[in-house]
């Protein structure tokens, strides 16, 4: 097949990190789109807007996530397919999943925009910032039928092997979001309401693109449009797959969420501060994040073989090299991370405040790249129950409680506060150690092919 990669055979590095580059590349441009509108909201807009686009992202972004998370079904379920032999069903799997994402993405435009108003009341949107913040979530809301959209794209294109059609999603997204924030927000001064405008509109043209560009592709399997239907096994399977992954990354980001809303109280400096520090993370963590997503597919793939020893040499592979950029970036964070902040606020004081969370952060980037390795082979193993597990332990068992006992603390520093993340990863890790343990004593079936569930 022309447009998908064989990962059971052959050299496991290599092929490895070659998917994992469009992989990153796509993540640092999917950062970038969101680093543009925080950008240009920073040095052409006010404080306020900046809070309000901070904490709209986020609301945006855990939102997005549970689509993202929930169409790794897709691709765990298309890679295993594929693994097997049987990449000829691609094409039901393609048009069930169009039906299944379709309709939650009709359900979830309606409603976001409904309930704008008491989202931002939830998340204690400082109230200088409350109604340019309802409106970035309304304006972002109503398009969540593109954001799905673009997200399937990248799911199921990753589920072949293929990881650089989803980087020319991106890319397209990226460049029509950079030329919409410099028109709405510089140009027309309509602040947080422009980068939602800007963010929805992008996301639209990049779906348009590249469902014409993806038209002339040739593929091993057919694909027709009367196989967009519910196909109940398909849709079942896909769900079974990705239901605990979307639960486990939805109740993570509400984790985020809440200490975003403690932050909240601390008034607008606060605010802004810790969502410039976020979108700040998400470049350096740009590389687990990438061998996360790459190893879901590899390993789905030789799951379907039969070959786990090939899975555990990419999850070991994946850490090194995810690690050794962990600890470069923890040196740039944690000494220096006002250069950082300073890319996304003109405020000095939003700038302090971002460079003090995003210490906490820094000690994060040391514990990533064992944990996102682990969560993107536990993912392509089928094993997504237990990623639900882990996530749920370290957002509700750690996270959240930390980050409470923190800001009772006199007197309150960010830093203090975000410490309540790399408590919770380094949680998680030894869960997924332990796990790892566990499945390394388990005897294959005699067929040496995972089971019924799609476990193995």
């Amino acid at each position: 097949m022309n447009e998908k990669t064989n990962f059971t055979q052959g050299r496991i590095v290599m092929p490895l990190l070659r998917f994992a580059l469009p992989v990153m590349f796509a993540l640092f441009l999917q950062a970038m789109y969101g680093a543009v509108d925080l950008f240009v909201v920073g040095k052409f807009a006010t404080p306020e807007d900046v809070s309000a686009v901070s904490t709209g992202s986020m609301i945006m972004m855990t939102l997005a996530n549970i689509v993202t998370s929930l169409s790794m079904g897709t691709t765990v379920y298309f890679g295993q397919q594929i693994g097997m032999g049987k990449s000829k069903k691609g094409g039901e799997i393609i048009g069930a999943s169009i039906a299944l994402f379709a309709t939650l993405g009709i359900i979830m435009s309606v409603l976001i925009p409904v309930f704008a108003s008491r989202i931002a009341t939830i998340m204690q949107a400082p109230a200088d910032a409350f109604g340019e913040t309802v409106a970035y979530v309304r304006i972002c809301g109503g398009g969540m039928i593109a954001i799905i959209a673009y997200n399937l794209i990248g799911a199921i294109f990753r589920g072949m092997g293929d990881s650089k059609t989803p980087l020319l999603a991106v890319g397209i997204a990226c460049v029509a979001n950079i030329v919409g924030d410099l028109i709405l927000i510089a140009g027309m001064g309509l602040g947080a309401a422009g980068a939602a405008i800007a963010t929805v509109a992008a996301q639209v043209i990049s779906v348009v693109c590249c469902i014409l560009v993806v038209s002339k592709k040739k593929f091993e399997f057919e694909f027709r449009r009367s196989m967009i239907r519910f196909h109940k096994e398909i849709i079942g399977r896909v769900l079974k797959l990705g239901i605990p992954i979307a639960l486990q990354d939805f109740l993570v980001g509400i984790s985020f969420l809440v200490i975003q809303a403690i932050v909240n109280t601390l008034g607008v400096t606060a605010s802004a501060g810790v969502g410039v520090a976020e979108k700040v993370c998400g470049f350096i963590m740009l590389v687990p994040s990438a061998f996360m997503q790459s190893i879901s597919a590899f390993v789905a793939q030789n799951v379907g073989a039969g070959k786990m020893d090939r899975a555990y040499k990419a999850l070991r592979s994946a850490i090194l090299v995810s690690f050794a950029f962990g600890f470069s970036m923890f040196v740039l964070a944690f000494f220096r991370g006002d250069l950082l902040t300073g890319l996304f606020a003109k405020d000095q004081d939003v700038i302090l405040a971002g460079a003090e969370y995003l210490k906490s952060y820094a000690i994060d980037c040391l514990l990533t790249c064992f944990l996102f390795c682990f969560i993107g082979f536990y993912n392509g193993c089928g094993n997504t129950t237990f990623v639900m597990v882990q996530g749920i332990i370290g957002a509700f068992c750690v996270r959240i409680p930390v980050c409470f006992l923190m800001s009772r603390l006199e007197p309150v520093k960010l830093f203090h506060i975000g410490l309540a993340t790399p408590c919770s990863t380094l949680v998680q890790i030894l869960l997924c150690f332990s796990f790892l343990a566990w499945l390394s004593r388990r005897k294959p079936g005699k067929s040496g092919e995972m089971n019924e569930t799609g476990k193995w």
